[in-house]
């Protein structure tokens, strides 16, 4: 019985394989070969990108801008707030230090 390890191939090295078939520089033949990868593996990979990559270009607007959206609306209340009990406190401030001055403080 032969106990033969999978190899494992790192993503770059996968689309490396790939984009040099893409190329056309080499027959897929050869690219295998000096990869030391079947031209099936290769296949494989080559149909596993041409799915996925389908996904680069779609629009992304819907998924996270409601979540933008309620933030930036959490915050410019926050700020509403904020700038209220700035004016506040400058008022109260502005009232004491004449009232401080007319008792001779």
């Amino acid at each position: 019985m032969s106990t033969r390890k999978r190899r494992a191939f790192s993503a770059d090295f996968k689309l490396d394989t790939v984009m040099e078939g893409f190329r056309g520089e080499k027959s897929i033949s050869q690219i295998c070969r000096e990869r030391n990868i079947t031209d099936s593996l290769y296949y494989k990979w080559r149909d596993i990108y041409l799915e996925q990559s389908k996904d680069i270009f779609k629009e992304r607007r819907g998924t996270n801008d409601t979540g933008d959206e309620d933030r930036i609306a959490e915050l410019e209340r926050m700020i509403g707030r904020l700038t209220m009990e700035n004016d506040i406190l400058k008022k109260a401030k502005s009232w004491l230090g004449t009232t401080r001055r007319s008792n001779g403080r």
